[in-house]
């Protein structure tokens, strides 16, 4: 059914994106500075390096980003009509307009017989180009998109799909520990009722499961020695878990009754004793069942000595339980929270998709989304530290970023090497 459902999504967006691309066509060294529309063969003409052709005039200049053993860098190679022109001869700047209003300005110096950007072409390689080129007393310009991993969603149909935002800012790792138990009660809120005076049993007011409070009469004894009756009562509030009394029986020093107090019960578990140096006293406790109740407490005893037939030793937590909902005997999960480090950017685990070679979330600026391709750190399971690719206070996708690649992936577009 969720697989179903996640294509119908998809197919709801479809007739609202619009993606521009790079091309198709692979060269092998370079990445032509352009791009190919979906669906378009060749968007451009193609220079003798693979890099785009920029022309005007009979002056031109073939444009590519080189990549290859060296970080992302413009190379550029000049001819008027035909010949080539020294590197040194020409002058050349160009403009990148990344989405979201930041613009990188790229100047050219000569290298060899080709003119050399004097920064690193940062991912994504997705922007709005403006070149200016100057020779022999003329001056030239070009224009155009070079989009990549870019889509647009309106507002309304991103809403109608699920698609969740969020703003990158800091966070923190968490190790923690993986522990599986039960729930018990608490040993400090179970009686066992003895008669106070040997005698017999005259009647039982209380049943197994009964719920009683602190006073309630339990029984009624008659004194063997005084002939007279007294009542056996409940030391305090709680359940009879057990009873071993029947009118006209006689009382001696065993236990009468069991009452236990659930409004708070423990949550034992076994750890390893591999596992015994890293916890202590007072650290998170996250307990969760398997119908989805939770609770955060914290470990409240370690068991000094282990279980030999385990292996094990015993932690415990204690979980206030009012409402009944964690049921002696029922086993439980707990995640101990070993350290916690904070981290300057992270981003949750389900933001995350791959996109070429990289893992990427994706940015929204009003109702376009593109990549951001991330350098990761340390990640814990829910989150994941960002170490550069995404700048803090960026919107992401943070909740069905799915269908995003999804339309990336339809309209066939991809990054041109």
């Amino acid at each position: 059914m969720k697989t179903t459902m996640n294509k119908k999504l998809v197919l709801i967006l479809a007739p609202f994106l619009w993606l521009g691309g790079c091309g198709n066509e692979a060269a092998t060294d370079v990445e032509a500075a352009g791009s190919h529309e979906a669906g378009e063969t060749d968007a451009f003409e193609r220079g003798p390096h693979g890099g785009r052709l920029l022309e005007q005039d009979g002056f031109t200049v073939e444009l590519a980003i080189f990549e290859t053993g060296v970080p992302p860098e413009f190379r550029a190679w000049v001819t008027q009509d035909g010949a080539a022109v020294a590197p040194e001869a020409a002058q050349l700047t160009v403009e990148l307009a990344r989405l979201g209003g930041t613009v990188d300005r790229v100047a050219f110096a000569p290298s060899g017989e080709f003119l050399r950007g004097n920064r690193e072409v940062s991912e994504p390689h997705s922007f709005d180009v403006k070149v200016a080129a100057s020779f022999g007393g003329r001056n030239y310009q070009w224009a155009y998109e070079s989009h990549e991993g870019r889509t647009r969603i309106v507002a309304e149909v991103a809403e109608a799909s699920g698609i969740g935002t969020a703003i990158a800012g800091p966070g923190s790792i968490t190790e923690t520990l993986r522990l599986f138990g039960s729930i018990v009660p608490d040993a400090t809120r179970v009686r066992e009722i003895r008669a106070r005076f040997p005698g017999v049993i005259r009647s039982v007011a209380r049943q197994v499961g009964d719920r009683v409070r602190a006073g309630d009469t339990l029984a009624i004894i008659e004194s063997n020695e005084s002939l007279q009756e007294y009542a056996v009562t409940a030391p305090l509030s709680g359940v009879i878990t057990r009873r071993h009394a029947e009118p006209g029986e006689q009382t001696d020093s065993d236990s009468l009754f069991e009452i236990a107090d659930f409004t708070r019960v423990w949550a034992e578990f076994n750890a390893f004793p591999r596992d015994r140096p890293r916890l202590r006293e007072g650290l998170k406790v996250r307990v969760s069942t398997d119908g989805g109740i939770t609770a955060e407490t914290v470990l409240r005893y370690l068991s000094p000595t282990g279980d030999r037939s385990m292996q094990s030793v015993t932690a415990r937590v204690v979980l206030e339980n009012p409402d009944a909902l964690w049921v002696p005997g029922e086993f439980v999960e707990a995640r101990v929270t070993l350290s916690e480090t904070p981290v300057a950017l992270a981003v949750p685990l389900s933001a995350l998709q791959t996109f070429r070679d990289f893992n990427v979330v994706f940015a929204q600026v009003g109702d376009e989304y593109e990549v951001r391709m991330l350098d990761l750190g340390r990640r814990d399971s829910e989150q994941v530290e960002v170490l550069g690719g995404l700048e803090p206070g960026t919107v992401f996708v943070s909740r069905n970023s799915y269908l995003i690649k999804a339309d990336i992936e339809k309209s066939g577009a991809s990054h041109d090497h």
